[in-house]
């Protein structure tokens, strides 16, 4: 009876997995056309973003809320706005310039990136430990050059086009002029792979930040609800401060389109995050991460289907991009296990840190 129970547990979580990269990827698509159709990404970070504090909010209350920390400090104060404005203002933004300039591929591949980013982060910040005699910190040092230089060859893959003959140059991008050379770096691509860059080590630095406050507020559905609010706020307000006013997506989107647009972006953001922290109690954060490309190959699958081809240097900056994602997951995985047992730590390796993963 239990074997089965867990069978039906293990079906259910590598199923619902699928399902979340399935919606982060078509979302991604679905944000490369509304940007493409000229909509200022100001509105749509707020509205997805209220709507996501509305949709996690009641349940950070009925599940969390026993770990809610007593009182607010000024720390914990500062923290979460520090979260707020660098997941949801500048993360946000930075990524919707991205896909934009670029691909719905290319955006649901860089934040692959992230692992190897934040182990390199909290190197920096001394929350992990690096021996070099350690099998799994070499290891974790090798899949993060792995992949950098799998994002870097993708960047410069993706923004070159080899068909002087083409009607659309580079990939049936509109962005792109005709052209009579051989090969073309097309700029505007370049400069969305820059942007692309830039979110993911927000993103990344913005998980080390979590981490670390996560230890005093040890409530990540709360945390999410809260700074999506927070988020809103400033994203509004500094908005308004740069442009003395706020971009309406009208007339090129309705009110009725932009409430669709935020009830579906909420939801997915709201059941993804849900499922994702559920699936990760049950299993542990290596198996979630695990899924993550497989939303870039969707993306690619879509992207196909509507008429936008890859290119193969871009592709295998792909594949080297993943290698050194599981490279670092699998050293993260070990540790993880050997963790549970201090002896083998001392006698197998002295690379004990923070799971920031978790």
């Amino acid at each position: 009876m239990e074997a089965k129970r867990r069978f039906v547990e293990d079906v259910a979580i590598i199923g619902g997995l699928i399902g979340v990269q399935f919606l982060y990827a078509g979302n991604s698509v679905l944000q490369s056309y509304i940007m493409f159709v000229g909509l200022p990404p100001t509105p749509l970070i707020i509205s997805s973003n209220f709507v996501t504090f509305l949709i996690l909010s009641p349940l950070a209350i009925f599940f969390e809320r026993k770990s809610w920390p007593k009182r607010l400090s000024v720390k914990l104060l500062v923290q979460l706005v520090l979260i707020s404005f660098a997941g949801v203002t500048l993360f946000q933004s930075l990524m919707l310039k991205g896909v934009d300039l670029t691909s719905p591929s290319m955006a649901t591949a860089m934040p692959n990136l992230a692992p190897g980013l934040i182990f390199i982060i909290a190197w920096a910040f001394r929350l992990e430990k690096v021996d070099i005699s350690c099998t799994y910190s070499r290891v974790k040092i090798v899949g993060t050059f792995l992949c950098v230089l799998g994002a870097i060859t993708m960047s410069l893959m993706q923004s070159t086009k080899k068909n002087p003959f083409s009607e659309d140059v580079f990939l049936h991008d509109p962005l792109s002029s005709r052209s009579e050379h051989f090969y073309i770096f097309n700029k505007d691509r370049i400069i969305g792979c820059f942007y692309l860059v830039a979110a993911v080590i927000v993103l990344s630095s913005d998980v080390v930040l979590q981490a670390i406050t996560l230890v005093d507020m040890p409530a990540p559905i709360s945390l999410s609800a809260i700074t999506s609010l927070i988020g809103v706020i400033l994203t509004a307000t500094l908005e308004f401060i740069e442009k003395h006013a706020i971009p309406t997506p009208w007339p090129i989107w309705s009110l009725k389109q932009l409430i669709c647009y935020a009830l579906m972006a909420g939801m997915i953001t709201g059941v993804c995050f849900s499922f994702n922290a559920w699936a990760m109690k049950k299993r542990g954060p290596v198996l979630v991460s695990m899924f993550n490309p497989i939303g870039t190959v969707i993306a690619v699958i879509i992207s196909c289907f509507l008429g936008q081809s890859i290119a193969l240097g871009s592709l295998t900056g792909m594949f080297i991009m993943f290698t050194g994602l599981y490279f670092v997951l699998w050293a993260k995985g070990k540790e993880g296990f050997l963790q549970k047992d201090e002896h083998a730590i001392q006698s197998e390796c002295h690379d004990v840190e923070k799971p920031l993963l978790q």
